[in-house]
């Protein structure tokens, strides 16, 4: 068969809206395994028997000082707990401390604290027409992470292991500052204090146990966290290194004091490189009801 222009036009043609074809597809798809996430973290049956009473101030008195003096500053009194955190983000991160190419990023954030779970949807810039959709999440006791070119084409992806679920428990924790409900003591979460202006967190959950050092600044607020071995993803494979964040911009949404702002980022070679920064754009909460109380039937009648 002799290849006339016409006949190569067709065929480049041809090409080119079955790779847009193929692109929408794919783009579907992970639209819609986004959507399942998000679905399975909501879902009530995965809240167990996280308890719903209303802040109580005054239990916070046996708490390390600068804890008792943030949540106090943080949340108000008899305000039920967070049952949804919606955030939406603007930012830049880099894939590596030693990159000098920051992407700029949107992101969406869904977090369900009674669930202790989490989904962020980022899309990440790369050039022109050109972007990767990140996504991290931590649902059911596993973390997981992927990336699509396009929203459509698997780059990669990683989903359970202790490296991959430690390490998205840890931002979970991290990020509490955002949905500080989640920051009340309980069965699965002690602190225990360091000094006048650091406390430690341990947060149990699903079996796996992460720590955190939380730092507080003199306006009772978390300017800060810091771990000394957080997993991540280094060269193509895990492994521990020291990890801080600092937090900045506190103002009141629904009734909390949060921050509007953040960074985060890995130290090598003792220095610290932020590797993540963003600010909030929008924060909306759903809070959780309190259970109905019912009155004892009269066995007299």
């Amino acid at each position: 068969m002799v290849l006339t222009p016409r006949r190569i036009s067709t065929a480049l043609g041809v090409a080119m809206v079955a790779g847009i074809l193929g692109v929408w597809v794919g783009s579907v798809r992970q639209q819609r395994s986004a959507s399942r996430l998000v679905d399975r973290l909501l879902d009530p049956s995965n809240h167990g028997g996280a308890r719903v009473e209303p802040v109580n101030l005054d239990a916070l008195d046996s708490l390390p000082e600068p804890v008792s003096r943030y949540l106090r500053r943080a949340l108000r009194a008899g305000q039920p707990p967070i049952r949804i955190a919606r955030l939406a983000q603007v930012g830049e991160l880099r894939t590596d401390v030693r990159s000098d190419r920051w992407l700029s990023f949107k992101a969406s954030q869904v977090i369900a604290p009674l669930a202790t779970g989490f989904s962020w949807d980022a899309r990440v810039a790369l050039a022109p027409f050109l972007h990767l959709r990140v996504r991290d999440a931590y649902l059911a006791g596993q973390g997981s992470g992927q990336v699509a070119l396009l929203s459509a084409i698997p780059v990669a992806s990683e989903i359970g292991g202790v490296e991959m679920t430690s390490g998205s428990l840890h931002r979970y924790l991290a990020e509490a500052v955002w949905y500080p409900t989640a920051l009340l003591p309980g069965p699965a979460l002690q602190w225990t204090p360091v000094d006048a202006r650091r406390a430690l967190a341990r947060l149990t959950h699903a079996g796996t146990a992460v720590s955190l050092e939380f730092r507080f600044s003199d306006a009772d607020e978390v300017s800060g966290i810091y771990s000394q071995g957080r997993w991540g993803r280094f060269e193509g494979g895990f492994r521990q290194a020291p990890w801080e964040g600092h937090f900045s911009g506190y103002a009141e949404r629904d009734g909390m004091w949060v921050p509007s702002g953040g960074e985060v980022g890995w130290y090598s070679s003792g220095e610290w490189h932020c590797v993540w920064r963003g600010a909030i754009l929008e924060a909306r909460y759903e809070f959780a009801r309190q259970p109905e109380v019912r009155a004892p039937r009269d066995s007299r009648r």
